[in-house]
């Protein structure tokens, strides 16, 4: 029988760890905890493995470090009885069972003391959690009683299928559920997310505080997006998109009569004045991208104390869009772009990339590569498509040549649509330590452009990428007058047949389906499923899609199934 509603102040803490820095990691899990002491909070959520950070991957397996998450979270339960001996504190970090299987579990921590623990699984089972195909559901749920208030636990992925914990969650009606997330940023991601939190909170029938780490990690970002809602799965409070902070929000519960694992406190908080809650704005589509990719490369670098990055700027989109990122991302003066032109490079592309630096603001030089290209030449006597590559060879030979001299961080410049088909050169364009655009279609590096331009001018900033570059035809510039479109389908073709047979797996009859040219769509299999190769020897980049190579799709390389057997 439930009794007379009451309030919990809850503070959501969505923050930015570094894979295996506890030391850091602790520090800044006990700074917000002392900012939720002095925000009046008494339960304290931190997101899932926030103390090793996130994903671990094989680090999993390492028993050193495993020891050294567990002794790290018992350091922090008695820091932060120190800072707070009455707030509750749920910290998520990498344990294990009594056999060494790695887990990811979640600290109960009151008093100073780590008085509980939850166990979502065991660990690694794959690369990133994927909520919608490899699903492993927990074994069971968690339910303990702070203030007279049974608050439930779910982590990450326990929300996404009904079965497993939220099942039981709902069966034993505590009057509150937190549930710490590692949830990566995928376009139109945020949407699915508040509707799943709005269906799950209904369905146990109890109000739920869902957290969201943020930063980046290798090529994953995570992008904050707390969000709280009723037992009616109404938003109450949502944070901003990819920003660090403390969200702390007061909710209305019901204590229940359920029968809790763990009892912490039986005596309910005094009424006090509550907090109003707010709903931040929401990002669109371009500017979510926007934003992923720039927190993607600029946690990329810092993470990984790289000083200055370095890119080839050859006047064209990919390039341009690149390099404004990368601007956002670390300011532009930490930017070198080089402009590397050979006896096919058009006057306009010159012109552009100079365009480009000057708006930006990041310091620019010339490389002539033609000497260079005509001592291979002569010596090895290339004509054609081999004589193409030894241009790009040789600028990718260049870029390297300046990292290693300078320290720089190489960014490579292609997008999806080149790597989906295979149109780039190994050991040429395809070099570099990161990709920011790589899981971008070309299609959307032109809307990103032009999103980035208009935003530009509706702060009264300097748009940071020529029109020229966004407008001329696509061209590698490798030999006299050429075009993408003589090698490709024009993009806006390619680019609809992409998305039907990578992000749908549509194969074949998908394409034919969707009224592509059957010797097209067959021409376009063909490039795809050839070019996997290259694709395992690309830099790694942010990953934006639910379909990133990869990531989350890889072709064997060796085979022989085609679309016609």
């Amino acid at each position: 029988m439930r009794r007379k509603s009451s309030q919990i102040r809850v503070g959501l803490a969505q923050i930015n760890p570094t894979v295996g820095d506890l030391i850091n990691n602790r520090a800044l899990i006990l700074d917000y905890a002392e900012k939720a002491q002095a925000a009046g909070v008494h339960l304290l959520v931190f997101p899932e493995m926030v103390l090793t950070g996130y994903p671990v991957e094989d680090l999993a397996l390492r028993a050193t470090f495993r020891k050294a998450s567990r002794k790290a979270v018992a350091e922090v339960a008695d820091s932060i009885g120190e800072i707070a001996p009455e707030m509750t504190a749920i910290v998520g970090y990498l344990d294990e069972d009594g056999d060494g299987a790695p887990q990811n579990a979640v600290a109960i921590i009151h008093r100073g003391q780590i008085v509980g623990r939850y166990i979502k699984h065991h660990l690694p089972n794959y690369g990133v959690f994927d909520e919608f195909r490899n699903f492993v559901p927990g074994t069971s749920s968690m339910v303990f009683r702070v203030h007279g208030i049974d608050v439930g636990i779910a982590i990450c992925e326990d929300i996404w299928r009904f079965e497993g914990p939220v099942e039981q969650l709902a069966a034993r009606t505590p009057g509150l559920v937190v549930v710490p997330n590692g949830s990566p940023f995928e376009r139109e991601k945020d949407d699915r997310r508040a509707g799943l939190v709005s269906q799950r909170a209904q369905e146990i029938g109890a109000p739920l505080c869902y957290v969201n780490m943020t930063g980046g990690q290798d090529d994953l970002v995570f992008d904050g997006d707390s969000i709280v809602v009723d037992a009616e799965g109404r938003t109450i409070a949502r944070a901003p998109q990819f920003d660090d902070g403390l969200m702390v929000v007061d909710v209305e519960v019901e204590p229940t009569t359920s029968t809790p694992d763990l009892i912490l406190s039986e005596k309910p908080i005094p009424h006090y004045k509550s907090l109003t809650p707010g709903i931040a704005h929401r990002l669109d589509d371009a500017a979510e991208i926007w934003e992923a990719l720039v927190v993607g490369l600029r946690d990329y670098v810092e993470k990984n104390s790289f000083k200055t990055v370095l890119l080839g700027l050859s006047g064209g989109i990919d390039s341009a869009v690149v390099a404004a990122i990368a601007a956002d991302a670390i300011g532009p003066r930490r930017v070198y772009g080089v402009s590397l032109p050979s006896q096919y490079s058009s006057d306009h592309s010159l012109t552009d990339a100079q365009d480009s630096a000057q708006r930006i603001g990041l310091r620019y030089s010339v490389v002539h590569i033609q000497p260079m290209v005509n001592t291979f030449l002569n010596e090895l006597g290339l004509t054609g498509l081999a004589e193409e590559n030894v241009q790009a060879r040789v600028r990718g030979t260049t870029l390297m040549g300046l990292s290693n001299q300078d320290g720089h961080l190489v960014l490579a410049t292609g997008n999806k649509s080149e790597l989906a088909v295979g149109y780039s050169t190994l050991y040429g364009d395809a070099v570099g330590g990161y990709a920011p655009i790589k899981d971008l279609l070309k299609m959307e590096v032109w809307a990103i452009a032009r999103w980035r331009n208009a935003e530009a001018v509706r702060r009264g900033e300097v748009p940071p990428i020529p029109e020229s570059s966004i407008n001329k035809e696509p061209s590698a510039e490798l030999r006299p007058d050429q075009k993408d479109s003589d090698s490709l389908p024009d993009y806006p073709t390619l680019d609809r047949m992409l998305t039907i047979y990578i992000d749908e797996d549509g194969g074949l009859e998908g394409l034919l389906a969707a009224g592509f040219d059957p010797q097209l769509a067959m021409r376009t299999i063909r490039m795809v499923d050839r070019a996997e190769y290259k694709r395992r020897q690309y830099p790694p980049g942010t990953k934006i899609s639910t379909r990133a190579f990869g990531k989350d799709r890889r072709l064997p390389i060796t085979s022989h199934w085609t679309e016609t057997n």
